[in-house]
C-alpha cells in the first residue's frame, strides 16, 4: 500500500515535469519560426510570453511544489523509522537540549514567554530558566525585556584574588532564594557548598586518601609526560574552586554550574572566572580539541541516566586534544554498577589510565546503597 502510493506520487510528478518541459519547448520553437523575433526592437510585444502559458506554468509548478511537500511530508513516512539506524542514535536524538524536550513543558514555557515587551522581565524568571535547562529544555532568550540586574560594586570592592576573604553580597539578587539571603548564611548552612572561602582555600592541596588528586600533583604528572597544561573545563565545578587553583598557575579552566538552590554562578564570577550556565545533557560550546584538561565534580555520579553520561564523555573526548587530560574526581555509583555500567561506559573511549582509585562511600547513603568512589585520571590518545 504504501510503496503504491510513492509510485504514484513519483509518477504524477514526472509528467508534471514533462509537461512543463513540452510547454517550454513549443513556446521557444514558436518564438524561433516566427521571424520577427530576430528583431527585438521591431515589436516588443512579440518577445512577450503569453499569459495562458504563463498561467499554466504557474499551475504546474504549483502542482509540482504541493506534490513535493506532500511526498516528504507524508504521516507514513514522517513517523517511519529506518530499520538501518542505530537504536543509540535514535536515543540521543531525545536527548538534544535544543528544542527537543521544550515541547514537553508547554506551562513551563508559556511562564517564560509571558512578560510585557519593552518592561523589566518578570521576577522569578531565572527560576523557570532553571527549570527547563534541567529538564533538557535550553530555550531561547528573551528578545524584548530587560534582565533585572543587582546594583554594579565599586570596582575597588571586586577582588582579583580568586580566593578572597568574602564573597560580596550586594552582586547577588537574594529575592529568588528562600534559604539564605547572604554568603556567610550559606556558609553556615552547610560548610561544604563551596560558599566558604576558609574552607575553600585548601581543597585541591592537600593528599588525604587515594581518592586525592592534588593540583601540584597533577601538573607533576603532566610535565613527567610532556604535556602541557593551558586551558581546562570544570564540569559541574559548583562555586569553581578547581578553577580558582588553576588560576593561580596561569592555567585558564571555565566551569560549568547551575544556580540550583543557590547563587553558583554569581559566586564564579564573583572570584574572577568564567561560569558556563549549560546543564550536563548540553552539547559544550566549546570547539573541537581544544582543551588540556576536562575535570567532572561530584555533580558526575550514578543519577545520571547511562545514556546521558555516554553522550557527555564524548563530547568530552569532542572538545579534549590529544594528549589531554579526563579527570573524574569522586565519582560515586554502587559498587555493582561500576564493574558492569560505568566502568565499560568509560572505556569505550579507550584512554589510558593514569590513575584509577576506588573506595567505599561511608555516609549513610553510601552504606545503605552499597555504594563506592572513583577517582580516575585518563589521557587520550596521541594518534599515530
Amino acid at each position: 500500500m504504501k510503496m503504491g502510493f510513492t509510485m504514484g506520487l513519483n509518477l504524477l510528478l514526472l509528467l508534471a515535469m514533462v509537461a512543463t518541459n513540452i510547454l517550454s519547448l513549443y513556446h521557444l520553437s514558436s518564438n524561433i519560426q516566427q521571424p520577427n523575433n530576430l528583431n527585438p526592437s521591431s515589436n516588443p510585444t512579440q518577445n512577450q510570453v503569453p499569459d495562458y502559458l504563463i498561467h499554466q506554468l504557474q499551475t504546474i509548478r504549483a502542482t509540482i511544489n504541493h506534490l513535493t511537500r506532500h511526498h516528504n511530508h507524508h504521516p507514513e513516512q514522517q513517523h517511519s523509522k529506518p530499520t538501518s539506524m542505530p537504536s543509540d542514535l535514535i536515543l540521543y536524538s531525545q536527548l538534544s537540549p535544543i528544542a527537543s524536550s521544550c515541547h514537553n513543558n508547554p506551562e513551563l514555557l508559556f511562564t517564560y514567554m509571558n512578560y510585557t515587551p519593552f518592561t523589566l522581565c518578570p521576577l522569578g524568571s531565572d527560576d523557570v530558566v532553571e527549570a527547563l535547562i534541567l529538564r533538557g529544555c535550553h530555550p531561547l532568550p528573551r528578545r524584548r525585556c530587560f534582565s533585572k540586574t543587582p546594583q554594579k560594586p565599586s570596582s575597588s570592592s571586586l577582588p582579583h584574588n580568586p580566593f578572597p576573604a568574602k564573597l560580596l553580597d550586594e552582586v547577588v539578587m537574594w529575592k529568588k532564594y528562600s534559604s539564605c539571603k547572604s554568603f556567610d548564611c550559606l556558609s553556615k548552612l552547610n560548610p561544604n557548598m563551596g560558599f566558604d572561602m576558609n574552607n575553600e582555600v585548601s581543597n585541591f592541596l592537600s593528599y588525604k586518601s587515594e581518592l586525592d588528586l592534588p593540583v601540584p600533583q597533577l601538573l607533576q604528572i603532566a610535565k613527567a609526560a610532556n604535556s602541557v597544561i593551558r586551558l581546562g573545563l570544570d564540569i559541574g565545578g559548583g562555586t569553581g574552586t578547581f578553577a580558582a587553583r588553576m588560576k593561580l598557575h596561569n592555567i585558564t579552566v571555565l566551569t560549568t554550574t547551575l544556580n540550583v538552590v543557590a547563587p553558583y554562578t554569581e559566586a564564579v564570577a564573583l572570584r574572577g572566572l568564567v561560569p558556563l550556565h549549560v546543564p550536563l545533557q548540553q552539547r559544550f560550546p566549546i570547539f573541537d580539541g581544544v582543551v588540556d584538561i576536562v575535570r567532572c565534580g561530584r555533580a558526575i555520579n550514578r543519577w545520571i541516566p547511562s545514556a546521558t553520561l555516554e553522550f557527555l564523555l564524548f563530547d568530552v573526548d569532542r572538545v579534549l586534544r590529544s594528549g589531554g587530560y579526563l579527570w573524574l574526581d569522586h565519582f560515586f555509583s554502587k559498587s555493582v554498577d561500576l564493574d558492569k555500567v560505568f566502568a565499560p561506559l568509560i572505556g569505550k573511549l579507550g584512554y589510558r589510565k593514569v590513575k584509577w582509585a576506588t573506595a567505599s562511600k561511608t555516609d549513610s547513603s553510601g552504606l545503605k546503597n552499597g555504594e563506592v568512589y572513583l577517582t580516575a585520571l585518563l589521557q587520550k590518545p596521541i594518534p599515530k
